[in-house]
């Protein structure tokens, strides 16, 4: 039995009470209301709340209408559902379709329309749906364990490939199939809409926008990722500079895993660059080629350093 069901169970219940202890006639109602406004994030649980008791007044105030026009006709239950439902929609108040029904076939099945009546309608509605968004904000199950696997999980992937890279750029002949990209893709996925509930549990942003730009940036250095292993491929002959640049990835394997951007992998590619800058020019076509594919493949590396830059933790200076 999940959490969210137990958290129903006592929404509904405390709903009940608390109409009946007040004295509203049908009680039960706010604990139908209470069950609907019960939701998976404090954020979404209190927007909820707001737009169904929006629509539901809506829907009661347009149902009385009706009803005062036209008298108390079944058909007019019909006529109610095929203008109020469009119109709600069209205000994106879709969430109250069910509670502004509610409400408004209790008017109906009175059958008469007076200031008390509806006024215990809206009180069973703010008992309800208050509630149930009472108990939500009151406790959110932690996800900080479940984001934390995920981060690991994705700087375990991160390093996994860096690691096949250099493999193949010491030794051409070396076939990955790439599966850890996939599963990286399926990990940053999962992280985002983790880092995303928990932002919506949160009713003050704080520190919980940092798991939201953390894996916007792994999404994109995966970007990156997929566009390195791609000229990769291209590297189809062993060069001396193909163990240069492999050194890199084999820094970059070690350093994806730290929380701060050491820099340590930057400082080696300006290096490899300003050694490149002094070669002899290529003596074959396919020398050429292949230094062409490692060129673009470092200044690839150098732009998947600068997002890590800009949005990973900075290492503190020693004093």
């Amino acid at each position: 039995m999940g959490f969210r069901v137990i958290k129903t169970a006592l929404a509904a219940v405390a709903a009940i009470y608390i109409s009946e202890w007040i004295g509203l006639t049908s009680p039960i109602s706010a604990g139908l209301l209470a069950i609907l406004g019960v939701e998976v994030t404090k954020r979404k649980g209190i927007d909820s709340a707001l737009k169904r008791i929006a629509a539901s007044v809506f829907a009661l105030l347009f149902g009385i209408m009706l009803l005062s026009l036209f008298g108390f006709h079944i058909w007019l239950i019909g006529i109610f559902v095929c203008i109020v439902f469009p119109l709600l929609h069209r205000l994106r108040l879709s969430e109250g379709v069910v509670t502004g029904s509610v409400v408004m076939f209790h008017i109906y099945s009175r059958g008469i329309i007076n200031l008390q009546g509806v006024w215990n309608e809206i009180q069973l509605l703010i008992i309800g749906l208050g509630t149930a968004t009472l108990i939500n904000i009151a406790y959110m199950p932690k996800l900080d364990k479940a984001i934390l696997a995920q981060k690991v999980r994705v700087e375990q992937l991160f390093s996994q490939i860096f690691v096949h890279i250099a493999h193949h750029l010491r030794d051409h002949s070396i076939v990955w199939d790439g599966r850890e990209i996939l599963e990286a893709h399926e990990a940053v996925k999962q992280g985002s809409e983790l880092a995303k509930q928990t932002l919506d549990n949160s009713l003050v942003f704080g520190a919980e926008t940092y798991w939201s730009v953390y894996f916007y940036m792994r999404g994109e250095q995966l970007e990156s990722i997929e566009r390195m292993t791609a000229l990769v491929a291209q590297v189809y002959e062993n060069l001396p500079q193909g163990e240069w640049i492999a050194s890199l990835f084999d820094s970059l394997s070690e350093d994806v895993k730290n929380e701060y951007y050491t820099g340590h992998t930057e400082k080696l590619l300006s290096s490899l660059e300003a050694r490149f800058k002094k070669m002899p020019l290529p003596e074959s076509r396919v020398e050429f080629e292949v230094r062409s594919a490692m060129l673009q493949l470092d200044t690839e590396l150098m732009h998947f350093l600068s997002i890590a830059k800009k949005q990973k933790k900075q290492k503190p200076e020693m004093s």
